[in-house]
């Protein structure tokens, strides 16, 4: 079985999302600077997503973050020609779907999310990509092995806060990689252990 990971793009200051969120702009006004990184033509992030895309075998994602997505993604999804299968988190499925699309809506609670991605990933890791509040209940509930964050340089002030109300007591992180680039730093964190806060 491969590693369960919560991805993310990040600000230095700690936001996923600029302010302003439309349905035009669900990143934000200017929120869309987090992902150049992966988008570029740079030759080391262009390398780093290779490898991560060779490792994935499903995605995870909450049913805002497939809303605001499903115009750019397609029926193929993010992995695009990979076409990974992505299970949407959701209370509710959708009345419709992408044609030949690559997603499952999960109603009956994360852990299920996770272990249907589990069986579709196989051996390959299975990646949680969002949003914040999705990647919050999965730390809370130790159910993530590790903790991939892209941090861009840039400070928003406000925003949408990663780790913003994660009152789940002290999580123990075990730094595994940093790699440097103009538009982003790729830091890797294995989660080692969890201690209740002490009063």
């Amino acid at each position: 079985m491969g590693k369960t990971v919560f991805d993310i793009s990040m600000s230095l200051d700690g936001f996923i999302t600029a302010s302003g969120q439309t349905a035009e702009a669900p990143m934000g006004d200017g929120g869309e600077h987090l992902h150049d990184w992966a988008f570029g033509a740079d030759e080391t992030n262009r390398r780093f997503l290779e490898r991560a895309g060779e490792a994935l075998g499903a995605v995870i994602c909450g049913r805002r973050t497939y809303d605001h997505s499903l115009p750019w993604w397609g029926a193929d999804g993010p992995t695009g020609l990979a076409r990974r299968p992505v299970f949407v988190v959701t209370h509710e499925a959708p009345t419709e779907n992408a044609a030949g699309g690559v997603y499952r809506f999960v109603t009956d609670g994360i852990e299920k999310a996770l272990e249907r991605a589990r069986a579709a990933a196989g051996d390959k890791d299975v990646t949680i990509m969002g949003g914040a509040d999705l990647g919050r209940q999965y730390l809370a509930a130790g159910l993530a092995d590790e903790i991939s964050i892209h941090l861009v340089p840039v400070l928003f002030g406000t925003g949408t806060r990663m780790f913003e109300s994660l009152h789940n007591g002290h999580i123990r992180l075990e730094p595994m990689d940093v790699l440097a680039t103009p538009t982003a730093t790729h830091l890797g964190y294995r989660i080692v252990t969890k201690r209740d806060l002490v009063p």
